[in-house]
């Protein structure tokens, strides 16, 4: 008798992921459900993972891939740190990625968001679909909910949001995909990092807002 299909298939974290830039900092967003096959594995699973102090990452893809690429990039980024004796910034951290993405394209399956603050650039948002290409950008969506929200996205984002503006259109935007996309759910977690540091945000129930679901 064949095991059923939940019971074989490998975690993933079919996924609603976002990161904004706005002046003086960024603004990372995700869902929280994790999938394997159609089983609901975790409602709570937390995908977004600290780099460094001043550096977070978002992850979509394969749970187990994800997780390893983040705490190598991590104790790499911490030995820079050291031999450097000075923070690490986003763009080093972008580039661990990238490095890592690409030369295991074939056997990984990972799609990153690197996004931070440092002294030298200030906020950046930088995006690693699969195959392991380098984007900077002032926005980037990514998942199997971010199909959903590409037109939403591209008419809402404006240049120079406030801090305030970036995370309500983070929370939109990822309420929005949750709806539509059944790999995606569960609550959404904020992430908010400028030169003062890290405030961390999560929204259940009723926080999270709806929209016309017809």
């Amino acid at each position: 008798m064949e095991a059923p299909e939940w019971m074989t298939r490998a975690h993933a974290l079919g996924t609603s992921i976002m990161a904004v830039q706005f002046n003086g900092g960024v603004v990372l967003g995700a869902d929280s459900r994790t999938s394997t096959g159609s089983y609901v594995a975790n409602r709570v699973t937390d995908k977004i993972a600290e780099v460094s102090s001043h550096i977070y990452c978002c992850r979509s893809g394969s749970a187990a891939d994800t997780q390893a690429i983040t705490g190598i990039v991590k104790y790499e980024l911490e030995m820079l740190e050291m031999e450097l004796g000075q923070p690490g910034e986003v763009t080093q951290a972008a580039h661990m990625f990238r490095k890592m993405c690409f030369d295991y394209r074939e056997q990984l399956s990972a799609g990153i968001i690197v996004a931070g603050w440092d002294k030298r650039n200030g906020g950046q948002v930088y995006c690693i679909p699969l195959g392991g290409m380098l984007v900077r950008q002032p926005f980037s969506i990514g998942g199997s909910g971010s199909t959903y929200i590409y037109g939403y996205c591209d008419s809402a984002f404006k240049e120079g949001m406030t801090r305030d503006e970036c995370e309500q259109f983070v929370v939109n935007a990822l309420s929005l995909a949750m709806s539509r996309d059944g790999s995606s759910g569960g609550i959404i977690r904020l992430v908010t990092i400028d030169e003062s540091g890290v405030a961390r945000r999560t929204l259940t129930g009723k926080e999270i807002p709806t929209f016309y679901e017809g």
